[in-house]
């Protein structure tokens, strides 16, 4: 039975008053018997008798390993109640040239900094639902991101929880780092791409949410920079850890489950051996569905022979086992916004002509970071540049994100009027972060704007 990917289902709630503190980890088939099983009462009988034994095959995938339990996107819409709770939810909307999301307030979960938005677009009869993941840190554990959600009507005011999600109508804290010590994500944890998806490898009664993200753990690569032709500016410390990339499922897009995959740590794919490019670590996962029983995962790496930042991609049948295909795309020429390379490529079907556009964090010989983009007619290796220069760069002194932008993502607006967002980090003053906006109008998906207000 082949598995299909679909734009959103309609979920079977799951209500907890519990807050989230560890999330569990679980191989598909145990996620499978917690989905099938008889609501919340079962979950919650599940999530504490979940096993967290490290012996985990360690073997390389091959397309010998391939089963035709492939996952399917979903179309269906999810049905949840909108947020009302004004003490679960604050309301943020603050504009300053593209700033749609600021850091939370004073003692939230994500005061101290945010990134990586992954943004989705989900459209009913009825209303138009915008969720975004990201990841945030707070004052009480600096060196430590967890990832959290916030909703919107129309992807431009977004709504935030200041801690913990309690049911499945809440936005806030929904993910916390590993505290298996074996774990490849017991430092940080951040979100990559989120995909609404069934699979007869997960047996569930609608489906799920299946979030990709990067797994950081404690261990420091200290060789790698020795390597480095410039010195990273906060906050982007934490890239020189130790990093993987990680799977987790969710019924409601706020509870998760953690997903075993091959690697002894619990990761989905281990780094390259020595001498290939990826022997550093892996980073920034996102998973495109091509079709049934062929998705694409895009990460990047430290490419340590040539001395750049590149990006790859791996292959699968069933969204869980992955096998390598090589790097797609290194550092630019002499002299170019991208020279040192890119990181955090986001990869895009176009709906209209069927290529692949791929935004991604361009690094310049001074560190500086800007918006890059690429293009490929079949998502694999046949990849150019869409222009010379970036797409998208930092504003000028005094900005909100003056001192750099990255982490992007491209979503393409429906209808008949060409219209393309660019949801992107942007750092400040002080290494302060925020979360921005940038529109592009027409089929070629390069000229952004930082989003100034709705036009009538």
């Amino acid at each position: 039975m082949e598995a299909t990917a679909v734009a959103h289902p309609l979920f079977r709630p799951i209500s907890t008053s519990k807050r989230i503190h560890t999330i569990p980890r679980f191989t598909h088939n145990q996620f499978s018997s917690i989905l099938l099983g008889s609501g919340s009462k079962n979950l919650a009988q599940s999530l504490a008798c979940c096993s967290a034994k490290s012996n985990i095959n360690k073997d390389n995938v091959t397309n010998e390993s391939f089963t035709d339990e492939q996952p399917i996107l979903d179309s269906r819409i999810p049905r949840h109640a909108v947020p009302t709770s004004s003490e679960a939810v604050s309301s943020n909307i603050s504009f300053s040239r593209g700033l749609v999301f600021d850091l939370g307030s004073k003692n939230s979960w994500d005061s101290v900094e945010i990134g990586s938005p992954v943004v989705k677009r989900y459209l009913s009869d009825e209303e138009e639902r915008w969720y975004m993941w990201y990841y945030g840190r707070c004052g009480e554990n600096p060196d430590c991101d967890s990832i959290g959600l916030a909703m919107s009507s129309n992807g431009v005011h977004w709504e935030r929880g200041a801690e913990s999600v309690r049911s499945n109508a809440d936005a806030g804290l929904v993910m916390k780092c590993s505290e298996d010590w074996w774990a490849f994500d017991t430092h940080s944890i951040r979100p990559c791409e989120v995909s609404v998806m069934s699979s007869s490898k997960v047996r569930a009664n609608s489906a799920v949410y299946w979030l990709y993200y990067t797994g950081f753990n404690s261990e420091k690569i200290e060789a790698l920079s020795n390597h480095m032709p410039f010195s990273f500016k906060n906050p982007d410390r934490i890239k020189i850890l130790k990093s993987l990339p990680g799977l987790a499922m969710s019924q409601d897009g706020r509870h998760w489950a953690r997903i075993e995959g091959e690697h002894h740590s619990g990761a989905l794919l281990d780094v390259g051996s020595d001498g290939e490019w990826d022997s550093s670590f892996i980073a920034s996962p996102q998973v495109v569905f091509h079709s049934n029983g062929d998705l694409r995962m895009y990460y990047y790496s430290f490419d340590v022979q040539n001395g750049h930042f590149a990006a790859g991609i791996a292959r699968s049948r069933d969204g869980i086992r992955w096998l390598k295909l090589g790097k797609i795309m290194g550092g630019g020429a002499i002299g170019a916004y991208d020279e040192c390379g890119i990181v955090n490529p986001r990869v895009l079907r176009n709906k209209k002509d069927g290529r692949y556009l791929m935004v991604y964090e361009g690094v310049a010989l001074n560190g500086k970071r800007s918006i890059g983009m690429a293009v490929s007619s079949d998502g694999l290796k046949n990849w150019e540049r869409l222009l010379e220069g970036p797409v998208f760069e930092q504003s000028s002194e005094g900005g909100w994100d003056c001192e750099g932008v990255g982490m992007p993502y491209l979503v393409q607006m429906d209808g008949d009027a060409e219209e393309w967002r660019l949801y992107y980090r942007g750092i400040g003053e002080g290494g302060r972060t925020g979360i921005g906006l940038a529109v592009s109008q027409g089929s070629e998906a390069y000229s952004f704007q930082r989003w100034t207000g709705f036009h009538l």
